[in-house]
């Protein structure tokens, strides 16, 4: 288990598509993304031709199938450089990612979530952390006290942290590698934290899954340009892209896609998995133990 800071370090990038799909296919592209079949319009008219890195994007899977193959670690170490590369909120660089490859240590924390296979599956966990604690050392090395620890400070971490992961997702992915983000360690802060040895003022944001998805061309190094995406057994994280906006009732032909394990029945639309999501109280003792860990949230 490792702590990584920020580091001024980049990373190559390639894009990864399914067979038969151009890297310049704006319309596959924008169709695909949005769920939008090929006799209904376009929402917007794309760009005529649309760069790999951006294909790479419009074309993101999540991964919830994993190989049984461990992540080479100079291929990781190049996946975190990545991260490393997100922007700062004022450059307070303050975040920090745990990196997890012990299996019980990853199954510890499925367990504790319950519902996602695919996190014991996984060769690599990553979570990422805000981390206010940097801040108050590096005031303290100058003889200045620190005066923030506010809601400001908590969100300016909390983005940091977002950045990073968000990064990581598309290293990644130009990598040949899987993610999935699990925002659901923050339901277990108090016994995830001690497991990863969090010190004072390091909170947990998400977590993310890291591994060969399940039928890709696994290698040794990093894979060669065009290998892995043919093969990928991947679900979209939401298949039937953002549904139209919302006024009075829920979009008519809302496109299904695969619910959260524990809600029960699959197949409902976007907005009505996200509706159960957000009438389910969650995380009451969040903010009683970040306020332990010395954030006043004020």
């Amino acid at each position: 288990m490792k702590i990584r800071a920020p580091k001024g370090l980049g990373a190559a990038a390639r894009a990864c598509h399914p067979p038969g799909m151009s890297e310049n296919d704006p319309d596959a592209l924008i169709r695909g993304r949005y769920g939008i079949t090929p006799d209904t319009p376009l929402p917007f008219a794309p760009v005529p031709e649309v760069a790999p890195a951006l294909a790479a994007l419009l074309d993101r899977r999540v991964t919830r199938r994993y190989a049984a193959a461990p992540v080479p670690e100079p291929l990781l170490q190049t996946v975190l450089a990545g991260a490393q590369s997100a922007p700062s909120k004022s450059d307070l660089q303050q975040y920090a990612i745990i990196v997890l490859q012990d299996a019980a240590k990853i199954a510890r924390i499925a367990d504790w979530i319950g519902g996602m296979d695919w996190i014991k599956q996984a060769p690599v966990f990553l979570l990422f952390c805000g981390d206010i604690r940097r801040g108050r050392r590096v005031a303290a090395l100058h003889g200045r006290d620190h005066a923030n620890d506010n809601v400001d400070t908590f969100l300016n971490a909390t983005a940091d942290a977002a950045l990073a992961l968000g990064f990581t997702v598309m290293a990644a992915e130009h990598a040949g590698l899987g993610t999935c983000p699990i925002s659901y360690v923050r339901n277990h802060v108090e016994k995830i934290a001690p497991l990863c040895a969090l010190p004072r003022g390091v909170f947990p944001v998400a977590g993310l899954t890291l591994g060969w998805p399940e039928g890709a061309q696994l290698a040794l190094a990093p894979p060669a340009a065009g290998a892995g995406g043919a093969s990928r057994d991947l679900r979209r994280q939401r298949p039937g892209g953002r549904p139209p906006g919302l006024r009075r009732r829920p979009p008519a032909g809302e496109a299904a896609l695969p619910r959260d394990p524990r809600a029960g029945a699959r197949g409902c639309g976007w907005s009505q998995n996200a509706a159960r999501q957000l009438s389910v109280p969650e995380r009451f003792g969040l903010r009683t133990w970040l306020k332990l860990q010395g954030l006043s949230l004020d």
